[in-house]
């Protein structure tokens, strides 16, 4: 299994906690900030707002804070003003790993992200220097319980989906281009589909075997770590930890 699925996998199973936390709150508040900054504030003229805002509403965002953050958008709110930076290096184990961030302070962010791959035994790079081994896709994950394969395969490509996929039995992986993203999650949603999770993010193109159980505890708390920070949007990695190594660190 390549690292993005193991860790998407992972990621399923927190998300219920996950939804709970501020951290969740705050990037989704970033994402939206951000889509009303390019395409404006208005939902129905905006595809990447749209879709922000039921990434919020599907974690119980409530109303007041995204209304507050599409006027930061939009320059009725805060005047600070967000950068979105890709920080990538190794981690343990000689692993890729990539995150995307969106900050108001790269001097506080960087010393942060770059803490996190020296105390985990890693190296944080420069811009360039693994994220050439990952390709950017739009990634929509589909409870099984929710269709069967052919009929989303149908459903996804006929929107342009690049390719559908079972992930461990209880999920469908589906992967588009990026520019497509909106496109298909318009298609899904048309179709009655509800994913478990939607985004854009980096697929490793091969993956690095993770066969020593310390090297992998290691790896998984430094993608634990970034996942949680406020200002990471998504983290991906190029690990490949065996089922057997990945049931003893659960």
């Amino acid at each position: 299994m390549s690292g993005h699925s193991h860790w998407a996998g992972i990621k399923h199973k927190k998300a219920a906690t996950d939804a709970k936390k501020g951290a969740v709150w705050s990037r989704l508040a970033k994402a939206i900030i951000v889509a009303a900054r390019i395409g404006g504030g208005k939902p129905d003229a905006n595809a990447r707002l749209r879709l922000a805002i039921a990434d919020a509403k599907a974690v119980s965002m409530p109303k007041d804070n995204i209304e507050r953050a599409i006027k930061r958008g939009t320059g009725e709110g805060s005047t600070a003003r967000l950068e979105e930076i890709i920080y990538e290096g190794y981690g343990p184990g000689g692993v890729a790993i990539t995150c995307e961030v969106l900050t108001d302070n790269r001097n506080r962010t960087a010393p942060e992200i770059r803490k996190m791959f020296d105390v985990a035994g890693g190296k944080l790079g420069a811009t360039g220097c693994v994220s050439w081994m990952f390709d950017k896709k739009g990634v929509f994950t589909i409870p099984a319980e929710q269709t069967d394969e052919d009929t989303l395969m149908d459903i996804a490509l006929a929107a342009g989906a690049d390719d559908v996929s079972a992930d461990g039995g209880d999920y469908f992986e589906v992967t588009c281009p990026p520019d497509l993203y909106v496109q298909v999650a318009e298609a899904l949603a048309a179709a009655g589909l509800h994913p478990e999770s939607s985004q854009i993010t980096r697929i490793p193109q091969n993956t690095v075997a993770v066969t020593e159980p310390n090297v992998a505890r290691k790896i998984m708390r430094l993608m634990d770590q970034l996942e949680e920070h406020d200002d990471v949007q998504t983290a991906s990695a190029n690990f490949d930890i065996p089922d057997e190594i990945m049931e003893q660190l659960e």
